[in-house]
């Protein structure tokens, strides 16, 4: 698939590292949750707070350990992110995973306080002992407590997560279309001009990249970065090349191979049709959420 559609960056980006405890600083953690015991509904708190979501507290001491983790992550990969942009991406992933954790309660799904020590001895054993793991947590900016705080909300947001997604089909709608990317107006309507001429399709989209001929492969709805183009390549009729559609990449004129009311997803645009239900449903639940910063 070329750069116009989505190569898509998930393990959603909510999806948790439940047994990364072996893994190295460039694996995100997972954000922090209530305690070892069946979280209590929220009360009012004396802890400093980096933010409240539906009067659960995220607390100023779970957001700063966060931000670390993830400056480290970027650090191990050569990245360097402003302090105030990767704050803000923190604390927006840490609303977010509050959000999912509070929609598997609504749901009620119930997790046993056993169930979460359970998971953290079996990390343990996978690390060889608690000795190692304590190290571990040590160095990611977690304390024992913090970390099963963090492992009851994951798991908990994981559940959620898998429950929205659990419905989506296997299969969809799917078009297989081909472009002709120029990077001016003027060569574009000459291009136009060629077509309506009779010259080739195809002739010319591997004449302007004989890399990959234009080639867009198959996709369904909501897969492209450009829905423009996606606009265009599900109203065209197979065979018949579109008008130019511009776009910040340049000046693209596609045309339709196939189509199919039932094509098998990809796992490439199975993984684009979660991100999207997922954010779909965080969209809605930050809407009907309070909260405060």
């Amino acid at each position: 698939m070329d750069t116009q559609t989505r190569l898509r960056f998930l393990a959603l980006s909510i999806i948790l590292t439940l047994t990364a405890c072996g893994a190295s600083q460039d694996a995100l953690t997972p954000t922090l949750a209530s305690a070892t015991q069946t979280p209590p509904p929220p009360t009012a708190t004396s802890v400093p707070a980096a933010a409240t979501v539906n009067g659960e507290v995220i607390s100023l001491e779970e957001f700063n350990a966060e931000l670390l983790r993830f400056q480290d992550a970027e650090s191990a990969l050569g990245k360097t992110i402003p302090v105030k942009e990767a704050g803000e991406r923190v604390l927006n992933d840490l609303i977010d995973q509050v959000l999912l954790a509070e929609g598997a309660r609504e749901a009620a799904y119930l997790l046993e306080d056993a169930e979460v020590e359970a998971r953290f001895d079996a990390l343990a054993e996978e690390v060889g002992g608690e000795e190692n793991l304590s190290t571990w947590l040590a160095s990611h900016h977690y304390t024992r407590d913090s970390f099963i705080q963090s492992l009851r909300r994951a798991i908990e947001a994981a559940w959620m997560r898998d429950n929205i997604l659990a419905n989506l089909p296997s299969t969809a709608e799917e078009v297989h279309a081909q472009q002709i990317l120029l990077y001016n107006r003027e060569t574009a309507e000459d291009v136009q001009s060629k077509l309506e001429a009779g010259t080739d399709f195809g002739d010319l989209a591997s004449a302007y990249d004989p890399k990959t001929n234009g080639e867009l492969g198959w996709f369904p709805r909501g897969y492209l970065l450009e829905p423009s183009i996606e606009e265009a390549a599900f109203a065209l009729e197979i065979g018949v090349p579109s008008e130019i559609i511009e776009t910040e990449v340049g000046f693209h004129i596609i045309m339709v191979l196939g189509r199919e009311a039932e094509r098998p997803l990809s796992p490439d645009a199975l993984l684009a049709l979660q991100e999207e239900a997922l954010e779909n449903w965080l969209q809605k639940a930050r809407e009907t959420s309070k909260i405060e910063r």
